[in-house]
């Protein structure tokens, strides 16, 4: 078995160690201009050269991460199946991540942390869980986690996806036909769909408008979902409460960038769910060995999906 591993602005070696490690009869090297033809390739963002000279000899792709839209946006070898990681680690963190913004919401923790800060002492008014209903975005490996998570903390919790999907204590929806029951149902909105054509720019004036008065946007998915423009915009006519937000379209938010500057909007910077070395590592391997095995692999990518 001949494996190349490519991951933008990364050490291969540990890679390499690891293969070697748990995949005595293979060869593995990094991939340079001119590297010999793989079986199969690791890849973290790589260039179109690579996959243009590895494409044809390639009996699979493997991508070090859960996002994919990257990737797609290159010219991939035709018929060569592309296998993305699905948690390693990623889906506590991002039920920790979601957990957090809700009930630092709902239980007014900005507002105490600005009184702080102002020397003021008073309390906020008490609030029901019933609600501030939670609809989750994206049903995955990550949101069906996030779903679960919030619902242990007796918030309603809504989840929306593109095919049905079933989680116990979820009220679940599907499909364009129920997205504005599910919209309408909730005041706050976790984004954790990927970003596909289709997908692009969902978060607009149009969905906000649908949420519940005072809304609560959370997203955890990528910054091409929000019409940054459209938030400012709900949050000052008071359509939308407030939002915290991990990933923007530009990646660091420039220093002039008006969020910066919102009261109502709290930032991170994309480290809601940062993927754990070792955890990835022994995924990947696995359905590596299991793709090679002629075994069924979770997690393939369908281009037609984006996903």
């Amino acid at each position: 078995m001949k494996i190349v591993v490519y991951s933008e602005g990364g050490n291969p070696a540990a890679w390499l160690a690891a293969i070697a490690q748990h995949i005595p009869n293979s060869q593995a090297w990094a991939w340079a201009p001119g590297a010999p033809q793989a079986d199969y390739a690791l890849v973290w963002r790589p260039p179109q050269q690579m996959l243009d000279e590895q494409g044809a000899g390639l009996k699979a792709l493997f991508n070090m991460g859960a996002g994919v839209d990257g990737l797609l946006q290159l010219q991939l070898p035709a018929n060569v199946p592309v296998v993305r990681l699905e948690d390693a680690g990623m889906a506590v963190q991002m039920a920790e991540y979601v957990c957090h913004a809700v009930i630092d919401h709902f239980r007014s923790l900005g507002q105490y942390r600005a009184q702080q800060l102002a020397g003021e002492w008073k309390l906020a008014p008490l609030r029901m869980r019933s609600d501030f209903p939670v609809g989750i975005m994206g049903l995955g490996v990550l949101g069906d986690r996030v779903a679960k998570a919030v619902a242990q903390f007796g918030f309603p919790v809504l989840g929306w996806s593109r095919s049905a999907k079933q989680i116990d204590g979820v009220q679940t929806f599907s499909g364009a036909e129920q997205f504005a029951d599910f919209l309408g149902g909730t005041r706050i909105l976790v984004n954790l769909l990927p970003l596909t054509p289709e997908t692009e720019n969902i978060i607009d004036s149009q969905l906000l408008g649908q949420l519940q008065r005072g809304a609560y946007v959370i997203n955890v998915a990528r910054g091409g979902h929000l019409v940054e423009a459209d938030l400012l915009a709900a949050i000052d006519s008071g359509q939308v409460a407030g939002a915290m937000l991990d990933v923007f379209r530009t990646e660091p938010l420039p220093a002039d960038h008006p969020f910066w500057r919102c009261p109502q909007i709290s930032i991170t910077p994309h480290g809601s769910a940062r993927t754990l070395p070792e955890e990835t590592l022994q995924q990947i391997l696995r359905k590596l060995q299991a793709f090679a095995a002629g075994e069924r692999v979770t997690g393939v990518v369908y281009a037609d999906r984006g996903y």
